[in-house]
């Protein structure tokens, strides 16, 4: 049995589904791959909490659903106010996760590699602007880093690309990758109101409460520089062009819908150009999703076109590509 040592930044809705998956699939982990998970650390926003033999992850689920921070655990465990560069450096861990939404967690990121540690994330700031960074420091020291959960949550678009395609050579990506815009234009299709419709998703989870990051384009747009990079080579997020749902009226959505047509956030990926913009798509294309789901039509010159559609968003769904990546990186490590 190999034992891992994890260090989890970030215990929120993610990190504390990926929590649950750690402790009710433990079994399964050294059944099937003869992994055993030992949590070194945990941390949000207000603490790290750490324990070199292992942390009791369901204690710690249990302090923060119930006390709402990780501060206020004193049970046996130490607790510290370390950033996030200084809890990578004095954590003895072989992988770090990071499922904040630090958009400079790139610099831990890079000092975790230099300590020797695998990197596994569902953050996507860090790849949209410092991709060829993160990858060629990674590449040198021979460590996984690795971010499947970045780009459509657990359905497999970015293993496809890195490990799967790789005797084709990629010509076109086209894709909704914004479950929350999906969902708002879902809505209004049936008569709501854009306000209406935003509230309802914020009600339900599916939009933050600060929504600004989806509505204006700029959460696809992450996840299209990461796609970019991957099928073409590096480019940032400050190279690209982006415009979001927020000018799209009832009337707009009427009248593709008399077309037969529907209005998605579309990002538009070739070689040296990425685009991410409202579009009118036939209602029998695969990019015509609805709720929360996202879609890609990836073009090849040997594959020809291929499709992939799943869950863009949703807890479990973010944590199965995270927990997908942790055990790829412990099984090299």
């Amino acid at each position: 049995m190999k034992e891992v040592r994890l260090s989890l930044f970030g215990f929120g809705n993610v990190g504390r589904a990926l929590a649950r998956v750690l402790v009710e699939k433990s079994a399964v982990f050294r059944e099937r791959y003869g992994l055993e998970f030992k949590v070194v650390s945990v941390a949000d926003s207000s603490a790290v909490v750490w324990l070199p033999v292992g942390m009791n992850l369901t204690e710690a689920l249990n302090v923060k659903e119930t006390l709402g921070r990780l501060s206020a655990w004193t049970n046996d465990y130490e607790v510290f106010n370390f950033s996030p560069v200084e809890a990578v450096r004095e954590i003895d861990a072989d992988v770090v996760i990071d499922v904040t939404n630090d958009k400079n967690a790139h610099t831990w990121h890079l000092a975790a590699l230099k300590e020797g540690k695998a990197v596994v994330t569902s953050n996507k700031p860090p790849l949209a602007f410092h991709y060829a960074e993160l990858i060629g420091e990674a590449e040198r020291r021979n460590l996984p880093y690795l971010f499947e959960a970045t780009v459509m949550a657990g359905t497999p678009v970015i293993g496809l690309l890195k490990e799967t395609l790789l005797g084709d050579s990629v010509e076109e990506i086209e894709a909704v990758l914004n479950g929350t815009t999906t969902y708002i234009l879902t809505m209004m299709e049936e008569g709501a109101s854009f306000e209406d419709a935003l509230r309802k998703a914020q009600e339900l989870g599916i939009a933050e409460r600060d929504p600004s990051g989806d509505i204006l384009g700029i959460d696809a747009g992450y996840k299209a520089t990461i796609l970019h990079c991957l099928a073409f080579g590096p480019t940032t997020f400050d190279e690209i062009e982006v415009r979001g749902i927020d000018g799209i009226s009832p009337e707009d959505l009427a009248r593709a819908g008399k077309a037969g047509r529907t209005v998605r956030l579309v990002a538009s990926i070739e070689r040296g150009s990425v685009s991410v913009e409202p579009k009118e798509v036939p209602k029998g294309s695969p990019l015509a999703v609805s709720s929360t789901q996202n879609a890609a039509v990836i073009r090849t010159d040997l594959l020809g076109e291929l499709v992939i559609q799943g869950a863009g968003a949703g807890l479990k769904e973010t944590a199965s590509g995270v927990v997908s990546d942790v055990i790829k990186a412990a099984l090299k490590v």
